[in-house]
């Protein structure tokens, strides 16, 4: 296949340099893409393996503006970035993918679920405030029920900003921000699945996954493969996700993270518009893997074959450093 992506003078920039930036940077490696790199941290891991190394504020206008100067293409492996800049680059010719206007929606949490509930896809019922202060007022007057759950409306990212609120106490030390008070759904399990678009409009979804939380942290500790669910309700995942796909019209990876109720109705939580935790078992279990996935989507090539080579189990293994612990109990 001709193309010029690779060993050209494309250029492929990625805003953010974390884990994930690195791992997409295995697949351009192989392909030999030309890859610039931003992000806050001199010690990210994606510095060691990208072509250019910028280090910069993802959230500042200039940096990203001047960031995205010379580039052919640009993608993202964390929502936080100055969306304004993206805007102004996208006027100016740049492809963005995904394209800012998602990223506009889905960067706010309260923005995202009102979407869901504007193009009729089932998510649980939730209260925007203006302040985290003005919950109280709603419970005292009939308002707000306990339990809920509450949710920054903004910078939320991998359990922080998010808290179970089963008493009144709990809302104590809280920031003072943009949130949703989110109903506390009684499910018996968390789904995901991830779909990949390309520009020409070729759709592929992984398989449904099954994510076990941990109870406080509120982090992903086991993603299993395909999820312990029958094929009906497999199936009901899959087309949900598919048309949470479809109503963003997105490019690139879109990783819909569900809830399976005790009455076997799917809900969707939120989404996530990049290689995501819920993917990680496709680096050994499935045939494309979810960072090249990511990377034929955005660059308008054939999307890879979804199907598993085997069950997989993915762990998260996160701790500060030099920390040690026990075994871990596989679910």
């Amino acid at each position: 296949m001709s193309t010029p992506y690779f060993s050209s003078d494309f250029k492929l920039g990625i805003l953010g340099g974390g884990q994930l930036g690195k791992m997409l940077l295995y697949e351009t490696r192989k392909w030999d893409v030309y890859t610039r790199v931003m992000d806050p941290s001199p010690e990210a891991p994606s510095r060691l393996a990208c072509n250019e190394f910028i280090q910069g504020d993802l959230l500042d206008f200039d940096a990203v503006y001047q960031f995205g100067k010379g580039l052919d293409l640009l993608t993202i492996e964390i929502e936080n970035v100055n969306l304004d800049a993206l805007e102004k680059l996208e006027e100016e010719g740049l492809k963005v993918y995904p394209p800012t206007r998602n990223l506009r929606t889905i960067q706010n949490k309260a923005t995202q679920k009102l979407f869901y509930t504007d193009k009729g896809i089932p998510t649980s019922p939730f209260t925007r405030f203006a302040y985290t202060s003005e919950i109280k007022d709603s419970m005292t007057n009939g308002g707000v029920q306990l339990p809920f759950v509450w949710k920054s409306a903004s910078m939320g990212y991998d359990g922080r900003g998010v808290k179970i609120i089963r008493k009144l106490e709990d809302l104590d030390g809280l920031p003072n921000v943009e949130c949703i008070a989110e109903e506390l759904v009684d499910f018996k399990s968390e789904l995901a699945v991830v779909v990949a678009r390309n520009p020409s409009g070729q759709v592929a979804n992984y398989p449904v996954v099954e994510m076990e939380f941990h109870p406080e942290a509120n982090q992903v500790e086991f993603v299993i493969c395909p999820a312990n669910i029958d094929s009906k309700l497999a199936h009901k995942a899959q087309e949900l996700a598919l048309q949470v796909s479809e109503a963003y019209g997105h490019v690139g990876l879109l990783a819909v993270e569900m809830f399976l109720t005790k009455d076997d109705q799917v809900l969707v939580n939120e989404v996530a518009p990049r290689p995501h935790n819920s993917g990680h078992f496709s680096i050994e279990g499935s045939f494309t893997n979810q960072f090249e996935q990511h990377l034929r989507a955005i660059l308008d090539l054939p999307l890879g074959y979804t199907g598993s080579k085997a069950f997989a189990i993915m762990v998260n293994l996160v701790g500060e450093p030099n920390e040690s612990g026990g075994r871990i109990q596989t679910p």
